[in-house]
């Protein structure tokens, strides 16, 4: 899990796909804000970005630094392919 300031990151990390799911921090707990979303089964970067455009509590700066990490998991994913 990588904790992007209000957020956290969850990752499956499989053989043919890696996902990603957005929890938002609430209190000393988690709440799940995103489904998983699987690259490269779907553009899960496509997919995340329009999800958190949907939730307008979530500011502009939080969503980049949320899609700029999910950016860096895939390609990480990707160069261990």
């Amino acid at each position: 899990e990588i904790t992007v300031s209000k957020f956290i990151l969850k990752i499956l990390w499989l053989d043919n796909n890696v996902a990603i799911a957005v929890d938002q921090l609430v209190g000393s707990g988690t709440s799940p804000l995103t489904s998983y979303f699987f690259w490269p089964r779907n553009d899960a970067w496509e997919q995340l970005k329009a999800e958190l455009e949907t939730k307008p509590w979530i500011s502009e700066k939080d969503r980049i630094d949320i899609l700029n990490q999910a950016t860096e998991i895939i390609n990480y994913w990707q160069e261990q392919g």
